[in-house]
């Protein structure tokens, strides 16, 4: 049998994944593997002992493939990746085309096929799926767990509605494949998925095209801002959000503004980021072509 090994983070999305890690072990156990579920200690690499393994199964959010993925990479390794959507949001896995049914989902892994995938890297540390800064982007990781096991999604709209108390500008110079932006922002997200938070933000992203979508809402009034980015979000093309496509993107800021990756705390400023182009080997649902 292949070897895999099956990483769960029981803390992700409502403690919903311990109730069936069981089936899914059967699941994969009748499909050939011989799945070790192991729960996630983020204070331990999962790979030090786990080389010669075939398949790494995720359950969690973007934060535990996030550990997973930075893992796997200080190793050195470059092993396939199944991703069970059990976090609050799942832009990843939901980019990857994953049912949020956790069963489905990991009968889709059993059956699915390998693609590859682009990964970011920033500064050394590695994403999936978004980098950002600015006014709401360090919700995530402020977004206590006990609220988002009770309300989901609704626990990081009430979080940000705090950062109005502490807005603020960021002077930046953004360089993008090298073309040169000197602007005041309130915000920068830099995706590679469509999605974050489980909003709409990089419409026509691709997890594949090896590109990055950075998204940037100038700086205006407060009033005028909150309109721009409301109206974007909707489907809007305000002037003052910019989407600039890029391989490679470079920042530098008068302040060393908090910065986030996945929904954990990021890199400090400068910051160089790239676009590794089929960097990430995924097992996702086979593409049925009419």
């Amino acid at each position: 049998m292949k070897q895999a090994i099956f990483l769960y983070n029981k803390e992700s999305g409502k403690c919903k994944i311990t109730g069936h890690i069981d089936t899914i072990c059967q699941i994969f156990q009748h499909n050939g593997y011989n799945l070790t579920p192991t729960q996630i200690d983020f204070t331990n690499n999962p790979f030090q002992n786990n080389k010669n393994i075939e398949l790494v199964v995720i359950a969690g959010g973007d934060g535990t493939v996030n550990y997973v993925v930075n893992s796997m990479k200080s190793c050195n390794l470059n092993i396939p990746i199944g991703v069970i959507p059990a976090g609050t949001a799942n832009d990843f896995a939901h980019a990857l085309g994953m049912s949020n049914d956790i069963i489905k989902a990991a009968t889709q892994i059993t059956t699915g096929s390998e693609r590859v995938v682009d990964c970011g890297r920033v500064n050394g540390q590695y994403f999936i799926n978004i980098l950002s800064f600015g006014v709401f982007t360090t919700t995530s990781q402020r977004t206590p767990d006990k609220l988002k096991h009770k309300i989901g999604k609704l626990a990081y709209i009430l979080e940000g509605a705090k950062e109005f108390f502490n807005l603020h500008h960021i002077p930046l110079t953004i360089t993008t494949d090298g073309e040169v932006h000197k602007l005041d922002s309130f915000m920068v997200m830099i995706l590679n998925g469509v999605t974050a938070g489980g909003f709409k933000l990089a419409r026509d992203a691709s997890i594949d095209d090896g590109l990055f979508d950075c998204v940037i809402l100038e700086k205006r009034n407060v009033a005028l801002s909150t309109i721009a980015m409301s109206s974007y979000i909707l489907g809007g093309n305000p002037k003052i959000v910019k989407v600039i496509k890029a391989k490679k993107i470079s920042i530098s800021a008068t302040i060393n503004e908090p910065t986030d990756v996945d929904g954990q705390k990021g890199s400090d400023f400068p910051l160089h980021i790239e676009c590794l182009a089929g960097a990430l080997r995924i097992i996702a649902p086979r593409i049925i072509n009419d």
